[in-house]
């Protein structure tokens, strides 16, 4: 046994250094690539994909080649007849990581959902900041960062949301029903278009959509920007761009609880007494 180690050694030698090497030739494939693709328009998940393809191509045949040194009577044949036998093994006990890895891969050869956009899925939305081949990671608004499974993302339906430039925003606004409701669409219509974050290409869609309680609702509709900071801000413009023009014209805009607050103090101070 003795000798049979020290008749490896030159073979273990040659082994190490063909892996050493592997590791320094790797590296500068991986910097000629990235080089490469920066050059291109490709998009960045792309760019990772490419890289992380020529890393594991060139391991893939460094190890290959230092096995078969390491045991010379390992022929590639039979290696690669046993890393036939091996991957299926390895692909039942390790399902789940295996999904997770080409669902990546899927997801990084897709044109759509690329770095930078807001998406939502599964009750997460938030800004995606990077896609890895296992895992894409997602900067919640509340700036938390929530690391998902990539097979999540391929299974389920992804919404976009900044698909495109400007996306259509919508609020809720309800007047008294004493209110002449085509002097309301007009005060609502010419509110809406004022606001500066309004997209002046696309049309402004004022509804009467709904008898409620206390007020006949209408439904507004714009077009403005598509990421969460646009949208925001361009709510917060409108709806005070709508108070303001509403109360300019005495339309009353009703408050539906006041009916409510007070029936449920009634009991409260019977209960009192």
């Amino acid at each position: 046994m003795w000798e049979g180690v020290v008749s490896l050694l030159p073979n273990l030698v040659i082994a190490i250094f063909l892996i050493i090497s592997t590791w320094i030739v790797a590296r500068f494939a991986t910097t000629i690539a990235d080089r490469l693709t920066t050059r291109t328009s490709m998009r960045p998940s792309l760019q990772e994909l490419v890289d992380t393809s020529v890393k594991i191509a060139i391991w893939t045949v460094g190890l290959l080649i230092a096995l078969t040194i390491l045991l010379p009577d390992l022929t590639p044949g039979s290696l690669i007849a046993g890393l036939g036998v091996g991957t299926v093994a390895i692909g039942f006990a390790f399902q789940d990581i295996f999904e997770n890895f080409l669902a990546g891969i899927l997801i990084m050869l897709r044109e759509k959902m690329r770095i930078g956009d807001y998406i939502s899925c599964e009750g997460i939305e938030g800004k995606v900041e990077q896609i890895l081949l296992r895992e894409t990671h997602i900067r919640k608004m509340s700036n938390e960062l929530t690391i998902v499974p990539n097979s999540i993302l391929f299974k389920n339906p992804v919404e976009i949301l900044t698909d495109h430039n400007s996306r259509r925003h919508e609020v809720i606004v309800g007047v008294s029903y004493d209110t002449d409701l085509e002097k309301a669409r007009d005060v609502l219509r010419a509110a809406v278009k004022s606001s500066d974050s309004t997209d002046d290409q696309k049309p402004v869609d004022i509804f009467a959509c709904e008898f409620n309680s206390s007020s006949v609702d209408f439904k507004l509709r714009w077009w403005s920007g598509s990421a969460q900071r646009d949208m925001h801000e361009s709510r917060d413009q409108v709806i005070r761009l709508v108070k303001r023009a509403l109360d300019d014209a005495n339309i009353e805009i009703p408050f539906p609880y006041i009916t409510h607050t007070f029936k449920e103090a009634v009991p409260m101070a019977s209960q009192a007494d």
